[in-house]
């Protein structure tokens, strides 16, 4: 199911929804030039749509969600969003981003910190964006041809984007999975795509503060975002835990499903015992 909610600033956002209302909540956060359309396979799964209640938005500029001519720079832009995300879970939520949606997981920590999160999972995410910066050090398939990805024709964007996406995993993903992606991200307004990285931020204080359980998945073989990333916020965020997939490029949700979902099934049933949303 999809609905509307409104974000910061009064901005439109697309929620896709999934599971028992009132049940402990998971939202997952998409990536760059994506939707939440990448979840559908999480969003269909009885194992987590029998126990939890699933929020999946697109972001601001992306997919369906309104796309405002600014605040894609500002922290707090992406923290009110995801504020008001968490306004649709019964409790403390535990928040999974990927890629890009890592960032704002730390934008919303910075900005309200997390007394409303049961944990984090961070997926081939970054945490920081700016030169120089270890939370988002990136890798070749990203940086050679962004350029191209950026331009708002077409004509010159389809096929920079069209390598990024078979260049993000280890192993190719299936071709109507790679055409699904780069429909989305052609859809994403160019000056979306080319907003959000103009930005140059830490996130070093955000992340030492966090308090709730943090699990870092981050494929071995990462050329989007680098392994060096996912170890920054592993060694700053206190007491997180990180799990390694050898051979494993950008989507180990993707590339490794069964590995990834036992993964996630146990942090989710630790997060939320925790919190005392759900039984042993």
């Amino acid at each position: 199911m999809t609905t509307t909610i409104t974000g910061h600033g009064g901005t439109r956002l697309a929620l896709r929804t999934a599971g028992p209302v009132g049940a402990p909540a998971l939202v997952l956060l998409h990536g760059w030039a994506q939707s939440s359309a990448v979840w559908r396979r999480l969003l269909a799964d009885p194992g987590l749509t029998e126990r939890y209640r699933l929020l999946a938005p697109d972001l601001r500029g992306h997919g369906e969600s309104e796309a405002p001519d600014g605040g894609y720079d500002d922290p707090a832009a992406w923290a009110g969003d995801l504020a008001a995300v968490l306004e649709h879970a019964s409790g403390p939520a535990v928040v999974l981003g990927w890629s890009y949606g890592g960032l704002v997981i730390a934008d919303y920590l910075r900005v309200r910190g997390d007394a409303a999160l049961a944990g984090i999972v961070l997926v081939g995410a970054v945490t920081e964006i700016g030169p120089d910066r270890p939370g988002g050090a990136t890798g070749p398939v990203l940086t050679t041809g962004l350029r191209e990805m950026l331009s708002p024709d077409d004509e010159v964007a389809r096929p920079a984007l069209r390598e990024f996406i078979a260049g993000g995993t280890a192993v190719p993903l299936p071709q109507d999975e790679q055409d699904r992606q780069l429909g989305t991200a052609l859809a994403t307004p160019a000056a979306v795509r080319k907003a959000v990285f103009k930005r140059d931020i830490g996130s070093a204080e955000a992340l030492s503060k966090v308090t709730v359980p943090t699990l870092v998945l981050h494929g071995d073989s990462d050329e989007v975002v680098l392994p060096v990333a996912g170890r920054y916020a592993a060694d700053t965020v206190p007491g997180a835990a990180a799990s390694w997939y050898p051979g494993c490029g950008h989507a180990p949700f993707l590339e490794r499903p069964a590995d990834f979902d036992v993964e996630l099934a146990h942090f989710l049933t630790r997060c939320h015992v925790e919190h005392g949303k759900m039984g042993l």
